[in-house]
């Protein structure tokens, strides 16, 4: 018996991207293209008449763009939809961000024309498409984000006396979008995420979760010092370590060491590094994202005597990630769901810091 193939909708206004991006997707064993769409008006109407699975989706196109297309679908119609962007701007990677934090499962850079090498965006639409093969639609979707406060509380200038280590992937910067604003000005530890992200993108996530935190949000900078009460995001295509740092605690490493699990940046070195410089004082947290990057640095982590958190099942994009880092641990210390990680966070760094 054959094993059923996903249908896919193209949307791209230029008639040759759209013939690209259908014959690589009818190169993938299990998918097919159901049909093609010039703008978002015309994807909304042959999504009512096609219904296919899966949609891939251009960012910007006239008449209906993909932000506002993509809003329509996932409120309307939901189902799994991978961006296409053409990176050539920084309004690119913004919506591009954007569109993720909307419910966008991934999304894949446009090969600029003919001349080239399509080989690694076909392997990265692959992916993309797999992906979003295997999403749960029926997660639950954000609550109201809460206002960045008019004024934040003054930064803290001493080194760190806990941290906070969040890894997540696919599904990620919309779960970070619920998850971080909710995180206190006065939290007392320094958080450090690693979004799977390549280069170019991860600046767009900062300046986007910078604009909706009460924590300042920035990337990482090589050698800085870890100071508490400011989120730290690694960037795409390098690995994030904590080392120890003679008068100021400990410094955060950039690395561009090979791949961990087939990415750059990944959880595991990250969340090894904080298990071996702050042990008991660290809290892990692995949100959705496919695979099993964070699992054996949560592992450590707990190991350490610090504190593990993941995120259910229920409300995880994909549940991957989550799973394997619950099984790795043996047990974890909370598993709660999407809008009740940062209260599980904040609970543990008080704990933490009562202890200390």
């Amino acid at each position: 018996m054959r094993s059923r193939r996903h249908s896919v909708l193209v949307v791209d206004d230029s008639a040759f991207m759209r013939t690209i991006i259908a014959d690589l997707v009818s190169s993938f064993p299990g998918f097919r293209v159901i049909g093609t769409a010039r703008d978002g008006h015309d994807a909304l109407e042959k999504i009512h008449a096609l219904d296919p699975d899966l949609v891939t989706l251009d960012v910007e196109m006239p008449v209906l763009d993909g932000i506002a297309a993509l809003g329509y679908i996932m409120s309307e119609m939901p189902r799994p939809v991978v961006m296409l962007s053409a990176v050539e701007a920084r309004g690119d990677v913004d919506l591009t961000i954007r569109a993720l934090e909307l419910g966008a499962v991934d999304f894949v850079r446009k090969p600029r024309d003919s001349r080239v090498d399509l080989d690694s965006v076909k392997e990265r639409l692959h992916d993309a498409l797999q992906a979003a093969a295997s999403v749960n639609l029926r997660a639950a979707p954000m609550l109201a984000r809460p206002r960045r406060p008019l004024q934040r509380a003054a930064e803290a200038t001493d080194g760190a006396g806990a941290v906070v280590v969040v890894a997540a992937s696919t599904g990620g910067p919309r779960a970070l979008a619920e998850v971080l604003p909710g995180l206190p000005a006065d939290l007392g530890a320094a958080v450090i995420v690693v979004q799977h992200m390549p280069p170019g993108f991860t600046a767009g996530l900062a300046r986007r979760l910078d604009d909706l935190c009460a924590l300042p949000v920035s990337e990482v900078r090589d050698g800085e010092s870890l100071r508490a009460n400011h989120i730290y995001l690694a960037p795409g295509g390098q690995h994030v370590r904590v080392l120890p740092a003679p008068g100021v605690g400990a410094r955060l490493v950039l690395g561009d060491d090979a791949t961990v699990h087939g990415v750059r940046p990944a959880a595991d070195p990250l969340f090894a590094s904080v298990a071996a410089q702050f042990g008991s004082r660290a809290v892990g947290v692995v949100l959705t994202g496919m695979g099993r990057d964070g699992a054996a640095g949560l592992s450590a982590i707990r190991a350490a005597g610090g504190r593990a958190v993941v995120q259910d099942e229920a409300t995880s994009i994909i549940y991957g990630m989550p799973r394997e880092a619950k099984a790795a641990c043996g047990a974890v210390d909370a598993e709660p769901a999407l809008p009740d990680v940062a209260a599980a966070v904040v609970a543990h760094v008080a704990e933490l810091r009562r202890r200390a």
